[in-house]
């Protein structure tokens, strides 16, 4: 046990002086968040080429030099927009809770949870569309965008373990794949919902056209991961 006599003794100077420096350092997070917010929003209505370092800082009620101080030029800027969105959408799916013992209604639950936050997040499809645009030579540049991918591809991968286990899923079957067919047929029909609504003449983004899309896509997943179903060579 520490005694009174023995802690340090801090000068209300010193104290001060701490208590300003924090003062700071939430200051130019704040500013940081503020720039960041703004470029999402920005890049996802303009694109990487019409979102200009000007219209970021007014629409973050800063300034330009405040963008270089922080992320260096506006391609640092971007590829950190990049990996924010990527880490949003992995710190949503951590908080699913997914009973890994009911591999089926687990795997549901994931396709639910893809599709549902691709239409509660257009940004994220917006700006990857973006980037991919530019044949990901951004995101490339990116030290932490390999982190992103693999908490998804391994909670299919523990999916896919317990329904081997039980007999009901194939063992042939990678996460890797399965991942990508979730989350390709949700992006490609977030993605091109006006463009589709407008060749098919109906609002696929209605709620029960989404509903019919969801329960497709589920169907799809199960019966590709069926142990009764053939691989097609």
């Amino acid at each position: 046990m520490v005694t009174a006599a023995r802690q340090p003794k801090t000068s209300l100077a010193k104290a001060g002086a701490k208590r300003v420096v924090g003062v700071r350092e939430h200051s130019a997070q704040q500013t940081r968040e503020s720039i960041l917010r703004a470029a999402i929003k920005v890049f996802a209505q303009h694109g990487y080429e019409g979102g200009s370092v000007e219209k970021i800082s007014r629409q973050a009620k800063s300034y330009d030099r405040m963008i270089y101080y922080y992320f260096g030029s506006k391609e640092g800027l971007f590829i950190e927009v990049l990996e924010t969105i990527y880490r949003r959408m992995n710190d949503a799916e951590a908080e699913l809770v997914l009973d890994v013992s009911q591999p089926l209604a687990a795997l549901e639950q994931v396709v639910h949870f893809v599709i549902d936050y691709y239409r509660a997040h257009p940004e994220f499809v917006t700006l990857l569309n973006t980037e991919n645009l530019h044949k990901g030579k951004h995101i490339a540049k990116s030290l932490r965008a390999r982190e992103y991918s693999s908490p998804a591809i391994a909670v299919i991968g523990d999916i896919l373990r317990a329904g081997v286990s039980q007999g009901l899923f194939r063992a042939d079957i990678s996460a890797r794949d399965v991942y990508l067919l979730i989350a390709a047929t949700g992006y490609f029909y977030m993605s091109n919902r006006h463009t589709l609504s407008a060749f098919l003449g109906e609002n696929i983004d209605a709620p029960q056209a989404v509903a019919q899309w969801k329960a497709f896509v589920i169907d799809t997943v199960f019966r590709v991961v069926n142990p009764h179903i053939q691989p097609t060579q």
